[in-house]
């Protein structure tokens, strides 16, 4: 039985497993297969990278720092977007990009932090 290449439909030569002529097609079939998927994902990375960059430039070199809520829609921070949440005791929600987080102080400002493991 004669095998063909998943990607090129040329014939493969060699061990009975393999699918595909040459590790160029194999990459271009993955790269094709998994295009919306990874797409998607590295939007969202995008994003959450971006966040990150935004409240690390905001706070500066300190752990906590209150900034007006302005400055979050001129950089281009998106608050849709975020890796967690912590709630305390008293029932505050704080927002975090991977270390750094926000708490919303009232409508005009946010108080950045950094999360110390």
């Amino acid at each position: 039985m004669k095998r063909i290449c998943l990607n090129c439909n040329d014939p493969i030569i060699g061990r009975t497993d393999k699918k595909f002529c040459s590790d160029q097609c194999r990459n271009a079939y993955n790269n094709v297969k998994n295009k919306g998927f990874e797409n998607h994902v590295s939007r969202i990375n995008s994003i959450l990278r971006k966040n990150r960059v935004v409240l690390e430039r905001m706070s500066g070199s300190v752990n906590k720092k209150v900034v007006p809520v302005i400055s979050f829609s001129t950089s281009g921070f998106n608050f849709n977007y975020y890796t967690s949440t912590y709630t305390t005791k008293k029932g505050l929600v704080y927002y975090f990009c991977y270390e750094y987080g926000y708490l919303q102080l009232g409508s005009d400002k946010v108080m950045i932090v950094k999360r110390e493991d």
